[in-house]
């Protein structure tokens, strides 16, 4: 980090801050700072949608994905522009028409108060969870890259949103999502030029693209079906619709950013506006991971990407085993470059042969290299029992620190950080909205004045704001940071998405019936993923049909039970 890094990245965390704080002070009661008075346009709902699904792990981890998997996880986001126009038809006028603050008290008047609960504390379970590691996702790969201790850097992170989110509730959370989104995805598309331009004279973007597609990266759509593929087409369009359904029609830190809007169609234009744009940035995030793959096909990379879990192994007893480790590393790279410039000849030629022929050499090299970051990972676990084997969530910060040149780096870590505290800054408020409108005011304090419940507000923003930091603090690195936000929100999502489909659509079932469906839902979910290898997409399926069946034939036996009660 240079003087001009420092200058960019603390000048855009100051700004937006500020922003945020000027031009959202005043609210003075709780339509104003949970509602935003109502006054989004469509344009600027659309936006922090965006930015709030945009967390700092899509930057962190999706480059580093597309280059340890290409880009088939673009089909996690296929059913989603399908969910937006169901939302949009179905879902938003009726949230209108009751004028509710969150999507849950709709299910009182629907089915009744403990249903109501159950769904309000299943949202507040999971999206607790979610962001602790929201922070603690850039917290950690921040705090390694920059040698800063990662208790400070959970601080950072965490008090500069509760500032602005504290002050002025969800219009604050929206008005700087703008900002932060434009900061982002500039910052990502001028990562992405860099890339390209890096490349060697003698290799074009075309060439680029061509050694991506032969090394297996451009794999967009996948259309063989396996319940245990975690991404192609099919687990994508249905899981990834069912997903979506919850999260934007159920998930309060998404319905917040809609319940705001001027009119239902200023909301319904902010959501078909994220349906259409959402494929396409994940796109390019997932390219720009696929250029830096490319990249490092010219360029050598790190042995391991986290170097500091590395560079711990070399003052124990098994330094000469990684040296040699290195070594063999920069033999197989210097082969593999040769044969890579034999990969691109032969695609100019158009020659089939002398393409595959060069495939398969290439494909050898890559084996073998693979091969020796299996033995690095294993020696790094026997070095360090603690330490994080999996490091493809610092392909993309790896490259940005040692590549990019000054200003550009305090962009992109700019970059990182608005995206941790979008996304955190909707959680907080959704988090604090749904325990003031649902437990607090419903069930522990039901007759109290306005001023009373915009203060509780703030102070459940700054409480869930502070146990976000604490389990920040005290968690510990996932596999990978964005299948793990994905993962524990299937796990519930599923459950509550069914409480909301029997709500609108399955008009027969009845409150008893479907609170104990959801729990029965709820405890499959949890046993597929404890005790079987389904991949985690289709829980939000089975969650869903799972309370829908459940309920079904718990209201056939409940309703003849009442039926003889009543005759």
């Amino acid at each position: 980090m240079r003087l001009l890094d420092w200058i960019v990245l603390l000048g855009t965390l100051g700004f937006i801050v500020s922003y945020g704080v000027w031009k959202t002070r005043g609210s003075k009661d709780i339509e104003g700072y949970l509602k935003g008075d109502n006054s989004m346009k469509w344009w600027t709902i659309g936006l922090s949608i965006m930015a709030t699904q945009a967390s700092a792990i899509t930057f962190l981890s999706t480059p580093g994905q597309a280059y340890e998997d290409g880009m088939r996880f673009v089909q996690f986001y296929f059913g989603l522009p399908i969910a937006m126009v169901i939302i949009s038809i179905t879902v938003i006028p009726i949230f209108y028409r009751l004028k509710v603050y969150t999507a849950y008290e709709y299910l009182e008047s629907r089915f009744d108060l403990k249903t109501r609960s159950l769904a309000a504390l299943l949202f507040l379970v999971q999206r607790g969870l979610a962001a602790g590691i929201t922070i603690y996702a850039p917290a950690i790969i921040l705090s390694t890259i920059l040698g800063w201790n990662l208790t400070v850097t959970n601080l950072l992170i965490g008090i500069l949103v509760i500032i602005y989110t504290v002050s002025g509730g969800t219009k604050a959370v929206s008005v700087t999502q703008k900002q932060q989104m434009a900061v982002m995805m500039g910052g990502m598309l001028v990562a992405g030029f860099m890339v390209v331009h890096y490349l060697p004279e003698s290799v074009s973007f075309g060439d680029a693209v061509a050694v991506a597609g032969k090394m297996g990266k451009m794999n967009v759509v996948d259309f063989s079906f396996d319940w245990n593929d975690r991404y192609n087409f099919w687990s994508g369009l249905t899981g990834g619709l069912f997903l979506s359904l919850s999260y934007f029609g159920t998930d309060q830190s998404q319905v917040a950013r809609y319940l705001g809007g001027k009119s239902v169609g200023e909301s319904r234009l902010g959501l078909l506006f994220n349906g259409l744009l959402k494929i396409p940035m994940q796109f390019i995030i997932l390219f720009i991971g696929v250029m830096v793959f490319v990249f490092y096909q010219f360029n050598q990379p790190p042995l391991f990407f986290n170097e500091a879990a590395k560079d711990k192994v070399y003052a124990t007893e098994f330094a000469p085993e990684m040296e040699a480790l290195e070594a063999q590393h920069t033999t197989l790279f210097n082969q593999k470059q040769e044969a890579v410039h034999g990969l691109v000849a032969a695609l100019r030629t158009d020659d089939e042969s002398a393409i595959a022929a060069a495939q398969a050499e290439v494909q050898g090299i890559t084996d073998a290299s693979k091969a020796v970051r299996t033995e690095v990972k294993s020696l790094i676990a026997k070095a360090t029992p603690d330490a994080e084997t999996k490091d493809t969530d610092y392909v993309f910060i790896s490259f940005v620190m040692k590549y990019l040149p000054a200003g550009l780096v305090g962009l992109l870590l700019a970059v990182i950080f608005s995206a941790a505290m979008s996304s955190t800054a909707s959680e907080l408020n959704a988090l604090a909205s749904t325990t003031v409108v649902d437990i607090y005011k419903r069930s522990v304090k039901k007759d109290k004045d306005n001023f009373h419940y915009l203060r509780a507000s703030r102070l459940f923003t700054a409480a869930w704001g502070t146990l976000a930091i604490i389990f920040a603090t005290y968690a510990s690195l996932l596999d990978n940071l964005i299948q793990a936000v994905n993962i524990i929100g299937s796990i519930f999502y599923g459950t509550i998405l069914g409480i909301f489909l029997v709500a609108f659509y399955v008009k027969f079932i009845k409150g008893h019936a479907v609170f104990i469906a959801a729990l029965l839902a709820e405890a499959v979910v949890l046993y597929c993923h404890f005790y079987t290898d389904i991949a985690f997409l289709w829980f939000n399926v089975i969650g869903c049909v799972a309370v829908v069946v459940f309920g079904a034939i718990l209201q056939f036996f409940i309703g003849q039970k009442d039926d003889r009660l009543y005759a």
